[in-house]
């Protein structure tokens, strides 16, 4: 089953033209040979040259006047509560503030941060169910928050994780956050989890919350969960050499966090990519946390990894889209027929260095956003966070 989150969706045919670059989202054509893109009803309808397209009875029509497209970002690791709240940092419209940095979608890795969090198995089960819920129902700025991530307690048993599924929850929260942090208790809520159709993603490295704890390789290779979480820490990473461990060691995915350590952060993306196992990166932000919120962390993240960790910028959107999308079973994140229509707008920052968006990107510079669509509905122009881009898409129909 897709993760999906929300009803609305643009009706009828957008049309999408004149598009520099067509950032695919996906690692064995990250670069599309196309310049218009067909939209209808919310979805991807056609991707390709603009005389080959059915651009006829449009009710929308974008002139991108050349700047990139890519699919829209995908936060994999959040931690909402309510609403576009974050009591962490004490703050309103953050969520809102994230999509002026290109996030479309956000994916809950527990809603730790609730005041007086429950622990008991009764309120840990009534979190999620209304986390998720009310996620569903509310979208903030658009962005799509798939809320709902259970952090796993001592005492459930395999009808909880059931319960979690028939009831709509799709993901668990860090494991290790709570009291389960021993790897063989979590092996086996983790395939509980698992086989009632629920993605489990386990904390990595030093503890980050009171309650939380130390977990190492041993305990996430023993765990066994669907994404090894912030294997850069979240703050404090392992030794490079247990990164290397979990990186060889399993084939889960490899998730690079914003609030972690940058340089175990870049070893992982050198060991994914001497494994021949790009596939398995995902970038997050671990946001909200002690370091606050960051709007911009996903295009940072992408900046980093592509300037000093030496990697094309275009791979590295793949990691922050399509790759996530794939792992997570999203219907977003990759250009192509039947995706939703997430779109990012990006060119270069003006007075940028590099000699495109690519270029820039490359060189440790952020792009500017120009505008952003979500399910086929302009949901931003120019953004009010990134650096401003050179060019910058218009609706010039409907």
């Amino acid at each position: 089953m897709a993760l999906t989150a929300g009803p609305e969706r643009q009706t009828g045919k957008l049309v999408i033209g004149n598009i520099g670059l067509l950032l695919s989202g996906a690692l064995e054509a990250p670069i599309l040979d196309a310049d218009t893109i067909v939209v209808e009803d919310g979805r991807i309808a056609a991707v390709g040259k603009r005389a080959d397209c059915d651009i006829g009875d449009a009710r929308v029509t974008i002139d991108a006047h050349g700047c990139a497209v890519s699919p829209g970002l995908i936060d994999s690791h959040v931690h909402p509560v309510f609403g576009d709240w974050t009591p962490r940092q004490g703050q309103f419209g953050w969520i809102d503030s994230f999509l002026h940095g290109g996030v479309t979608t956000m994916v809950s890795a527990g809603e730790v941060h609730l005041p007086g969090r429950p622990r008991d198995i009764v309120g840990v089960k009534a979190l999620a169910i209304t986390a998720q819920r009310a996620y569903e129902n509310f979208r903030p700025g658009g962005v799509k928050v798939l809320g709902g991530a259970p952090v796993i307690e001592k005492g459930m048993v395999e009808s909880d994780f059931v319960e979690l599924a028939q009831a709509g929850v799709r993901l668990l929260g860090e494991v290790g956050l709570g009291s389960v942090k021993a790897g063989y208790e979590a092996k086996e809520m983790v395939a509980w989890a698992r086989k009632a159709g629920i993605q489990s993603t386990i904390h990595t490295g030093g503890p980050s919350v009171p309650g939380s704890g130390y977990i190492d390789a041993d305990t996430v290779l023993e765990a066994d969960a669907d994404i090894i979480g912030h294997i850069n820490g979240g703050h404090t990473a392992l030794p490079l050499s247990q990164i290397r461990c979990l990186c060889e060691g399993c084939s889960r995915g490899i998730e690079i966090v914003h609030n972690g350590n940058e340089l175990a952060g870049l070893m992982a993306l050198r060991y994914a990519r001497e494994l021949g196992q790009m596939e398995r990166v995902i970038l997050g932000t671990d946001s909200p946390a002690g370091s606050g919120v960051q709007p911009l962390g996903i295009l940072r993240m992408i900046a980093l990894l592509s300037s000093v960790g030496d990697m094309p910028a275009e791979t590295l959107f793949c990691c922050a889209t399509g790759n996530t999308a794939r792992m997570r079973s999203l219907d977003c994140g990759l250009i192509e027929p039947g995706r939703a229509a997430d779109l990012v707008f990006l060119d270069r920052a003006q007075h940028s260095a590099g000699t495109d968006l690519l270029d820039s990107v490359r060189k440790g510079d952020l792009p500017g956003i120009g505008m952003v669509v979500i399910d086929g509905i302009v949901r931003c122009g120019r953004s009010r966070n990134t650096p401003p881009a050179e060019r910058v898409p218009e609706v010039v129909g409907g």
